[in-house]
């Protein structure tokens, strides 16, 4: 049985508080420069990063870090050093960006069907149960107990797998139901954290909604829907690792989940024309031609087609 590979977010940066560099750099060559291998001036890198007020020190040092890591190819001509995005980003970038877009979208009805992992690994051997529980978590399993993760989705394949590589025999998968009239604190929903969970998507909510409204009444810039556009990318991205997508039906009513997703959608896809004017504005300062091939998409994958606004837009720099 082959391996499943990894998940997107474990070859990208760590996320910290406030965005770090590097993530925020990939983040911008994910939106805008989505499907294109040509390299681009590090000026001009820099300059798109001063955006979100990264001075050039920090900015200059993320670049490096990435080409380190191998997500970035480095390129020189003369005195002018430019950056490319390496074959495993690209496809690291392209994976995650898919499974970002359509996380929160409506999904078939649950079958009532958890999967299970019950495994024993030595308390001496740390590194494989870090391993383990790491790619567990990739995958939306949580530990209900210590030794034993749960999922609400089908993914028997995937933890087999992991287990085969990680060369973990005392263990066991299988599909199972909930016995009625079992201990309600045994039931596996327990294993996240719902009150967490609903928080972070109220975060979203409750942060957000002035930019919607602000969107809303045409009195958003290009500088400011950049900005917007990509904080909001980097919050939404991590949802899926803490929500599996778990099932409607074990969820409080009125979870906010669909209410973030169409926050999410209406304002990723209304400020794509403009957040791509202002990176068109700062790459063309740098190489007319290369602006050129800037490109934002919508949630479903469609490249934007310039600005989009309920109401009148400010299209300058400082709207």
């Amino acid at each position: 049985m082959s391996v499943q590979p990894a998940s997107p977010a474990a070859d990208l940066p760590r996320l910290q508080a406030g965005g770090s560099p590097q993530h925020l750099l990939l983040t911008l060559l994910g939106d805008y420069w989505y499907g294109q291998r040509a390299p681009l001036p590090s000026a001009a890198l820099v300059a798109l990063l001063g955006e979100f007020g990264i001075t050039e020190v920090s900015a200059r040092a993320a670049l490096s870090r990435l080409a380190r890591r191998g997500l970035l190819e480095l390129s020189k001509a003369g005195r002018h050093t430019s950056y490319a995005l390496s074959a495993r980003a690209a496809e690291v970038l392209t994976e995650g960006r898919g499974h970002i877009l359509s996380f929160g979208a409506e999904r078939p009805t649950w079958a009532g069907r958890w999967t299970v992992a019950a495994f024993s690994v030595p308390e001496d051997d740390r590194s494989r149960r870090h391993a383990l529980r790491t790619r567990l978590g990739w995958y939306g399993f949580a530990p209900l107990y210590d030794g034993l993760w749960v999922s609400p989705h089908e993914r028997v394949a995937e933890v087999t797998a992991i287990l085969a590589e990680l060369g973990i025999d005392r263990a066991t998968v299988f599909t199972a139901e909930l016995a009625d009239g079992g201990p309600d604190g045994g039931h596996p929903i327990r294993a996240w954290d719902l009150d967490a969970l609903r928080a972070e998507y109220e975060r979203i909510l409750a942060g957000y909604e002035p930019v919607r409204r602000r969107w809303r009444n045409g009195k958003i810039g290009t500088a400011q829907a950049l900005v917007a556009r990509t904080e909001l990318m980097d919050d939404w991205r991590t949802m899926p690792s803490l929500d599996p997508e778990l099932p409607t039906e074990l969820l409080p009513d009125r979870w906010p989940r669909a209410r973030a997703r169409e926050l999410f959608v209406e304002l990723y896809d209304g400020l794509a024309g403009l957040a791509e004017q202002r990176v068109v504005q700062v790459v063309s300062g740098y190489d007319a031609d290369l602006a050129a091939l800037v490109r934002s998409h919508t949630s479903h994958g469609h490249p934007s087609h310039g600005p989009s606004n309920h109401g009148r837009s400010n299209h300058g720099r400082d709207g």
